[in-house]
């Protein structure tokens, strides 16, 4: 039998994400909405409205089941970790369940912000996650480092500068920044959405291209680019 660390390198899968946001917001963006819930893949999207105090929306916690996770936090990141999935209401998504109206697919990868990438790594890996590979790049414009670890399919990308801050967790923690999803055919979405969809081009993962869904448009407070394989097969890797 294996460690509780272990166990949870085993078992670690993205579940649920909380989004303060509005179902009315994901449905003008072409999502199906049920209730108060988008399904992409199998991760939930837990929609529950903006704060009454009138405080940014956007990623407000997940769970991600079998992590091992003190106080509730995972290096400042609201986190649920019980090993059971359904305990936190999230039942198993149907087979075969259809595209979005957006032609969205599936999820790709969740992306955390961090001042600290060496801080955050360590906090990742002593809840259970396995580091995959660290990506030094400028493709952004500046000096930048990302960490990729895996919850389940899911890509979890935590990006950070070149140097760290060496602040403690209480004074900076990581955030939660945005989704990249899968859709089938930029070309489709983009009629779909129409103005809500931004330029097309070339992503950093080999034959797949990326736009980013202008999500304030539709009152959507979540950072969200989408990805399909019709890009150019020489395209660089992608660092994971």
């Amino acid at each position: 039998m294996g460690t509780g660390t272990d166990q949870a390198r085993d078992e670690a899968r993205l579940v649920t994400i909380e989004v303060a946001d509005g179902p009315e917001a994901w449905e003008a963006a072409g999502f199906t909405v049920a209730g108060d819930r988008v399904q992409i893949g199998p991760v939930g999207i837990l929609l529950t409205g903006r704060p009454a105090d009138g405080r940014r929306g956007g990623i407000t916690g997940w769970t991600v089941s079998g992590l091992i996770v003190t106080d509730g936090l995972l290096d400042g990141l609201p986190t649920d970790g019980r090993s059971n999935a359904l305990s936190a209401g999230a039942a198993a998504p149907p087979p075969g369940t259809a595209p979005h109206p957006n032609g969205v697919v599936g999820l790709d990868h969740i992306v955390v912000l961090t001042p600290d990438l060496e801080r955050t790594i360590a906090a990742m890996e002593a809840a259970g996650l396995d580091l995959r590979r660290i990506r030094e790049t400028t493709s952004n414009g500046s000096p930048m480092r990302q960490a990729f670890f895996k919850v389940g399919p899911i890509v979890l990308e935590v990006v950070s500068g070149d140097v760290g801050s060496g602040q403690p967790v209480a004074d900076a923690p990581a955030t939660f920044f945005g989704l990249a999803v899968d859709v089938d055919d930029l070309d489709v979405t983009a009629v779909v959405l129409g103005e809500g969809l931004g330029r097309i081009k070339a992503a950093v993962q080999a034959g797949r291209r990326i736009a980013t869904i202008r999500t304030k448009a539709f009152d959507v407070s979540v950072a969200i680019a989408a990805m399909d394989r019709h890009g150019d097969r020489t395209t660089s890797d992608d660092g994971r």
